[in-house]
């Protein structure tokens, strides 16, 4: 990334201070209370004990690192659980290829992309390095760029081809078709804003439909690109950390009565409001929207108290160092989960971070190349997605607030003061 960051990664750390979850609460007459370990683990162990495999579900978050990912499923596996989901947003990929929910392009390579087609996205708000690394290859006149989505400021020239899906279909016969027909590496990129919606499949097979019309895959360069807004999700898709055979993915594990039982690993972007009926078990950092509609806190620890390892939306794998140890009564989240496997009758098979990282390269190798991006395997573009009709509404982004995209970044008054000033800057730049 050629060493670039974002204001935000470089100011957002003040959040790792407040609103922590250092200690397990119970919930008891309706209000949570604070807990031993002994007694939040109990308390979960009756209630997983006591449910069947199918009303039990687990939602993974955004910010996991993959050696918890990893240890909740061989935990929940063993139970027999199929109900399990990295998605929170309901992105409609994962299940295939590896390159098919890849940037396989990667970041570097786009400085070799002459032409570019967003779908669905604004990289700006979802992925600064990557907008800016589109930017640097505009500035020096060596991409042209074209959306179909948002109007959105970009920082750099681009031709608005359209809002929503239906504009898909006519991009062939846009000026901007012509380019992309031209073009000697043409690219798309297609973002949650088209991925996340209920014709998200339909949506992917339109944009690989255009992929292999304009030839963007090919034996020595791969055009096809998801972006990924959550750090976890590739990890989690290279886990297998969607829905079994039968299983419920996250919309479904939230309606109401849906399932006994469900646990979130440090998810906190989905809507949990339908949630009365479910006993609802939290393992996570920040007092976010997962804690506040939980049953049992079980305090982990924040991406700085913990060694883990993350895979970035290229599929690159990078490992992380702890910097400094958890706060409070709050532990790494793989070490919970070890522990609660006890209490639950199915324990797991490592005892330490080293073998569980065993067991995981072991199970899944890509996880073994640390900082390394494999050479994209082939990619069938004809078997992406899924046969449907496109629907009528516009692409929107799912980053609405910049500052605000997580629990740690909500927790900063560093971002909140940030997010206040662009929400006032946003009417006078309209006027203008």
């Amino acid at each position: 990334n050629e060493e670039w960051i974002s204001d935000k990664t470089r100011h957002a750390c003040d959040g790792l201070m407040r609103q922590r979850l250092d200690r397990p609460y119970v919930r008891k007459g309706g209000k949570l209370v604070e807990a031993s370990w002994p007694e939040a683990f109990a308390a979960v162990a009756q209630k997983i004990k006591a449910a069947k495999a199918d009303r039990i579900g687990v939602i993974a978050g955004d910010l996991q690192d993959a050696e918890s990912m990893k240890a909740a499923l061989d935990l929940f596996g063993a139970l027999g659980v199929k109900n399990v989901d990295c998605r929170q947003d309901g992105a409609k990929v994962g299940g295939g290829t590896r390159s098919s929910y890849l940037f396989n392009t990667t970041i570097l390579g786009l400085e070799s992309c002459d032409a570019l087609l967003l779908v669905g996205t604004n990289p700006r708000r979802e992925a600064a390095l990557i907008n800016a690394r589109i930017r640097k290859t505009w500035l020096a006149d060596k991409m042209k760029v074209g959306v179909v989505g948002e109007a959105a400021d970009l920082n750099y020239g681009y031709e608005h081809l359209g809002a929503g899906p239906a504009s898909l279909k006519g991009v062939a016969k846009t000026a901007f078709g012509d380019v992309l027909k031209n073009a000697k590496n043409p690219a798309i990129i297609v973002g949650a804003g088209a991925l996340a919606r209920a014709d998200g499949g339909a949506i992917l097979k339109a944009a690989a439909k255009l992929a292999a019309d304009f030839k963007m895959v090919r034996e020595d360069w791969n055009g096809f690109n998801v972006l990924h807004t959550a750090a976890a999700r590739v990890g989690g898709l290279d886990l297998g950390f969607t829905p079994g055979e039968g299983g419920k993915d996250v919309a479904a594990m939230l309606e109401p009565g849906a399932l006994d039982v469900l646990f979130l690993l440090g998810a906190d972007e989905a809507d949990f409001s339908k949630l009365s009926k479910t006993y609802v078990v939290y393992l996570g950092s920040h007092g976010d929207a997962g804690a506040s509609a939980a049953d049992v806190i079980l305090p982990g620890a924040a991406y700085t108290e913990k060694p883990g390892l993350y895979v970035n939306t290229e599929g690159r794998v990078q490992m992380a160092n702890r910097a400094v140890f958890p706060q409070g009564e709050a532990r790494e989240d793989w070490a919970v989960l070890r522990a609660l496997s006890e209490h639950v009758g199915r324990k797991l098979p490592y005892d330490t971070l080293e073998q569980l990282r065993a067991k995981l390269f072991a199970d899944h190798p890509s996880f073994g190349q640390i900082d390394y991006v494999a050479p994209a395997a082939a990619l069938d573009l004809k078997g992406l997605g899924e046969a449907g009709d496109l629907g009528d509404a516009a692409f929107a982004s799912p980053v609405d607030d910049f500052f605000l995209t997580n629990p740690i970044a909500r927790a900063s008054v560093t971002m909140a003061e940030c997010s206040a000033l662009a929400s006032a800057r946003r009417p006078m730049l309209a006027a203008e």
